[in-house]
């Protein structure tokens, strides 16, 4: 039987970028995570007010942003006693508005 498929190439032979953009979605891929960018999408936030914006302990949230930053999604800055959040560049501002559009799109049947 002939295969009438044309021939495909993968474009990025990187197996470094591969594993960390896949590092960088796996960042993504947890419903709080997730929520703790939308909270970072316009602001720099205190751990605090992080803490007070879940129902969940300040360890887990802690956990949480430790993920966040290894994925190179959040970075921190310390000042005084407090440590303060942002998303890491606007890269992550774009793919966490874009993934929340897509979401909104009413699946094709």
């Amino acid at each position: 039987m002939e295969n009438d498929c044309p021939t495909v190439e993968l474009e990025i032979n990187d197996e470094k970028l591969i594993n960390r953009a896949v590092v960088l979605l796996k960042g993504f891929a947890d419903p709080t995570r997730f929520k703790i960018l939308c909270l970072l999408k316009d602001n720099e936030v205190c751990v605090h007010q992080i803490v007070e914006a879940f129902d969940i302990s300040q360890s887990a949230i802690s956990h949480q942003l430790r993920i966040l930053r290894d994925a190179r999604l959040v970075v921190s800055r310390k000042k005084g006693r407090h440590v303060y959040y942002k998303l890491a560049d606007r890269h992550i501002k774009d793919m966490l508005t874009d993934s929340l559009s897509h979401s909104k799109e009413k699946q094709s049947s």
